[in-house]
């Protein structure tokens, strides 16, 4: 069963290191929209390609998160990985630790 219990522990830290990753993309890319960014820059475009898929579905879900001018969209995308990171994260990792 180690075997599975490692397998697990791997998996839960890409899992948080890859939401981790993606919640400094989002706080880039919300920092850089305070700017007026030039459109055709290949990092804006980079950061747009990778969250605005993200912020639209939530737009889309979560309607209450657009209020008049202001998109709350990145803060419940930022509190989404919070949850996962507390919620899924640590229960991979309780769960290998009950395996290993």
């Amino acid at each position: 069963m180690f075997v599975l219990g490692n397998l697990l522990q791997a998996t839960a830290v890409i899992i948080d290191r890859v939401l981790w990753i993606y919640s400094f993309v989002i706080f880039v890319s919300v920092m850089i929209s305070w700017v007026s960014p030039d459109p055709y820059n290949p990092v804006v475009q980079f950061l747009r390609a990778v969250t605005e898929p993200v912020f639209a579905w939530i737009r889309r879900t979560l309607p209450f998160t657009v209020v008049g001018m202001l998109d709350l969209s990145p803060l419940a995308a930022l509190l989404g990985i919070w949850f996962l990171r507390l919620f899924l994260v640590a229960s991979l990792y309780d769960l290998s630790h009950r395996l290993g």
